[in-house]
């Protein structure tokens, strides 16, 4: 089939990722913006949310703090912080409790060895550094014939599936946190059961930007793949 010079039909991919993409981040702020708008009953912060459950699994060498931006909330296992955003630390939502919950989730993940985060945290280096030189390396490859040619798009391709692999590794940590989240506020009792439920919804949009993660990379790597097998059948 002839396509003008100017079009790579393996673009396509790459728009199907960006779109699943913009969707899941459309559907995780919306139903964030929902659910923080409702308050918690006992009044308990983020913050204060953290804390207690921190303390609760008996982790008490987990600082949290204070971070700038909105839904920026991470779990640092460096420094063992929990760093909670402006939407989630001062904030009497249920979406903030949930998000806080989340976060020291990653943080009892942490304390009792869970292995996918520790293969998480092993493969981002190697993801980071692979994400940054797969192309260069691909396109390297593409000005070369024979072996040389072979050998830098392999390397090109095993360095973005490098990527791909910690995209992958993710959705198993986010969704396993999410589930002891969920489960310590309900059986704290910190948050009523339809509260729970309403926090569960809040978790379960933002896991799927994790998936759009995923599938956009996976899109990514077959795109990468049909490009350079038409350059090996060229």
């Amino acid at each position: 089939m002839y396509y003008p010079m100017y079009f790579d039909p393996t673009y396509v991919l790459v728009l199907l990722g960006v779109v699943i993409c913009m969707v899941a981040s459309a559907k995780m702020n919306s139903t964030f913006n929902k659910y923080s708008r409702i308050r918690n009953h006992s009044g308990m912060t983020g913050r204060d949310a953290a804390e207690q459950i921190l303390h609760r699994e008996g982790l008490y060498d987990v600082r949290i703090e204070h971070i700038s931006g909105n839904l920026t909330d991470h779990y640092d296992p460096r420094t063992k912080v929990v760093r909670l955003s402006d939407a989630t630390y001062n904030s009497t939502s249920v979406a903030a409790l949930g998000v806080a919950a989340h976060e020291c989730g990653h943080a009892v993940q942490h304390a009792t060895g869970y292995v996918p985060l520790k293969i998480r945290g092993s493969l981002v280096p190697v993801a980071n550094f692979g994400s940054s030189i797969a192309w260069p390396l691909i396109i390297l490859g593409l000005f070369f014939n024979g072996r040389s040619s072979a050998m830098f798009i392999n390397f090109g391709i095993l360095a973005f599936s490098l990527a791909v692999l910690f995209q992958i590794v993710t959705l198993p940590v986010e969704f396993n946190a999410s589930n002891r989240a969920l489960k310590i506020l309900g059986n704290s009792g910190m948050l009523y059961e339809s509260e729970v439920k309403d926090t569960r919804k809040v978790l379960t949009a933002a896991a799927l930007t994790y998936v759009a993660g995923a599938a956009s990379a996976i899109l990514q790597l077959l795109r990468i793949l049909l490009l350079t097998n038409n350059r090996r059948n060229d």
